[in-house]
């Protein structure tokens, strides 16, 4: 290998990493330089699918996204090999693959998150199956322990097998991380320890969790009802041997195994995560906002400065109305469009466009095209239905419980275009690359961040429209009428009992909802927050002051939020160090970066034209290939627009 190579480490191999290994072949390919290139695919597990994708997992868990809507891609197929920028979806993928798999393969179909792995792993190979003359790829198995900076502006890397390499560039893409244990979780782990035959499992993926420890016939209790809290319900009764039948009426009905544990489960707000609409849209659809737009949040700017004085906006003010001018849109639209037709519908739309935001104006037409009756949305109620309500008892609770899922799964099958909830819900999802101009790095004022954006709107958009497909809701009221499952209750409450070595589950709002277990799962995925990462690569780079966390400040009134993310600039996303510099050639993306930006834990571009997830990739590569410059020592990060950020990020140590 000549001396001038160019070495780069992707650190996590995971989606992420993949994706900027694929953007930086297929830069090369299109425009080789004279320099020799050399990438370090840096992962224990196996490369592409990393921790959370790899294949080896239980076939019951399942994406959320449908295959037509993902590739690893940045450009699809074309007549020559699959390579860096030219290669199929999921989908075409699996149509591609011979037996049962690619015959029954459906653009509309949620696939097992082993056989995505299967996809990311063959990604992988391809892409370094067609590298460019001067490229070289070398998977290294192992977990990055240090990274320490040298003279010449390169680094050091330190491998859990004992390696040392010296490379020019690195990127962080280490995905989910495992964290200390502290407060609450430290508690329960304290308290298994103390009583032999109990069990806490912290929360994770369910493939990481040892579910062995749950007895047939004995009582465990799972805190959450997201996804995960799908997935382990999915490995301990479909995974312990049971089955779903399909009744006349079409309902499901469950037939245990026997091997199955009893089944106790809840939340705050008491309600399973909500089903994502059957999926309509094809996987290179792009919708195109009519109010949330670029420049409807530039103008809040504007608003926002000439009265506080500050960019930063306030979410409930100035984002969330927006945001539901837009879901309320479709909504009513899509209403007419199922009455009417097409052309009754683009004429409300039209008329709609003109009045939104004026509450006796848009009264006035919904009375005019006969919608008055249609009852609006209401994300909040949607999300926290049971508030304020009481129930005499489990039964009673589970017959209202069991009546909203059905109906959330009945809208569900309509579909995300012709259902008007679903497809007005799916606008979320559509306008995300929005939304994250709106409130990424520092954007909000700090108390909106932490208060309006992360803890309340965060948590109802995910129930509203990040749930699982329609068939995880008729399977938990399969299970719920089978007896395997019982819901507590909204309010939940976890205690401990010292005397029985069990965990008490209640809820305020269910009169007898009083339940105990001797294994108890935590379904909740941890936060990101690289103050209690477990990493020792983390850790180093803390201590060494290569890394540092971001704090949003507000210079106007000194409000601050310390969000435990990693602090970046913005693209092409240098870690920013000790001192708020550009850390020179080392960058970071995905979930560690997780409240300075948002949703970077999806794990997937998707067809069609760059958009958000490859193109976060590919602006890492075109900076990691371009001549190598000196980057500012100026307080960060240099690249923000002025627009966006008027006072320094603080540093936290």
């Amino acid at each position: 290998m000549r001396d001038d190579t160019l070495n780069i480490a992707i650190i996590g191999m995971g989606p992420r990493g993949l994706s900027v290994l694929e953007r930086l072949v297929a830069r090369l390919t299109q425009d080789q330089g004279e320099r020799p290139v050399r990438i370090l695919t840096v992962d224990p597990g196996e490369m592409g699918a990393g921790r959370i994708w790899r294949t080896d997992q239980s076939e019951w868990l399942l994406m959320n996204t449908a295959a037509g809507e993902v590739s690893l891609f940045s450009g699809g197929p074309d007549a020559g090999p699959w390579r860096a920028g030219a290669g199929p979806s999921l989908y075409e993928w699996l149509c591609a693959r011979p037996g049962p798999e690619g015959e029954s393969a459906s653009p509309n179909g949620y696939m097992p998150r082993r056989l995505y792995g299967t996809y990311l792993r063959d990604v992988f190979a391809h892409v370094t199956a067609n590298l460019p003359a001067g490229v070289t790829v070398v998977p290294v198995q192992a977990r990055a322990r240090n990274l320490h900076r040298q003279a010449d502006g390169g680094y050091l890397l330190v491998t859990s097998d004992g390696r040392k390499v010296h490379v020019d560039k690195a990127v962080l893409t280490t995905g989910h991380s495992h964290s200390t244990a502290g407060g609450s979780d430290r508690d329960l782990l304290d308290f298994a320890s103390r009583h032999r035959r109990t069990t806490y499992l912290r929360g994770g993926s369910a493939a990481d969790m040892d579910l062995e420890a749950v007895e047939p016939g004995r009582p465990v209790a799972i805190i959450g009802l997201g996804l995960t809290f799908y997935d382990v319900v999915a490995e301990l009764t479909s995974g312990r041997g049971g089955h779903y039948d399909e009744t006349t009426d079409g309902e499901l009905q469950y037939v245990p195994s026997g091997n199955e544990p009893q089944i106790v489960a809840g939340s705050r707000s008491g309600l399973p995560l909500l089903a994502r609409g059957r999926n309509q849209k094809a996987g290179n659809y792009r919708y195109t906002p009519k109010f949330l737009t670029t420049e409807a949040v530039a103008q809040a700017r504007k608003t926002a400065l000439s009265q506080a004085g500050s960019v930063q906006l306030r979410f409930r003010e100035h984002v969330l109305p927006l945001m539901l001018r837009e879901v309320e849109h479709i909504y009513y639209t899509t209403h007419m469009r199922l009455r009417d037709g097409d052309k009754a519908a683009a004429d409300f739309a039209a008329r709609h466009l003109c009045v939104a935001g004026d509450t006796e104006a848009t009264s006035k037409l919904l009375a005019e095209t006969g919608l008055a009756d249609i009852a609006p949305i209401d994300l909040e109620n949607m999300a926290r239905p049971f508030a304020g309500e009481y129930f005499d008892s489990t039964d009673q609770f589970h017959q209202r419980l069991v009546s909203l899922l059905s109906a959330d799964a009945a809208q569900a099958e309509e579909g995300n275009i012709d259902g008007p909830l679903k497809a007005a819900l799916d606008i979320l999802r559509d306008t995300r690359g929005v939304v994250r101009e709106a409130v990424e790095f520092s954007s909000l004022h700090p108390d909106s961040h932490r208060s309006e954006f992360l803890a309340w709107f965060n948590p109802i958009n995910t129930m509203v429209s990040a749930g699982p497909p329609a068939v995880r809701i008729r399977q938990a009221i399969a299970l719920i009428r089978a007896g395997i499952l019982t819901v507590v209750g909204p309010g939940l409450t976890v205690e401990t009992d010292e005397d029985t070595g069990h965990f008490v589950l209640e809820s305020p709002q269910v009169a007898d909802a009083r339940h105990t277990a001797t294994v108890l799962v935590d379904a909740r995925i941890p936060r990101s927050d690289i103050r209690t990462d477990a990493s020792p690569l983390m850790r180093q780079l803390i201590d060494d002051g290569l890394a540092t966390t971001h704090v949003n400040i507000n210079a106007q009134d000194g409000a601050r939020f310390a969000t435990g993310a990693l602090a970046v600039t913005t693209s092409p996303y240098h870690v920013v160090d000790a001192a708020g510099r550009p850390s020179k050639g080392l960058y970071a993306l995905g979930i560690p970066t997780e409240e300075l930006r948002w949703f970077t834990q999806i794990g997937n571009g998707r067809p069609g034209p760059m958009v958000g997830f490859h193109n976060d990739a590919d602006a890492i590569a075109g900076d990691m290939l371009a001549t190598p410059r000196r980057i500012g020592a100026t307080t960060v990060p240099h690249t923000l627009p002025t627009t966006r950020l008027t006072q320094p990020i603080e540093i936290a140590h």
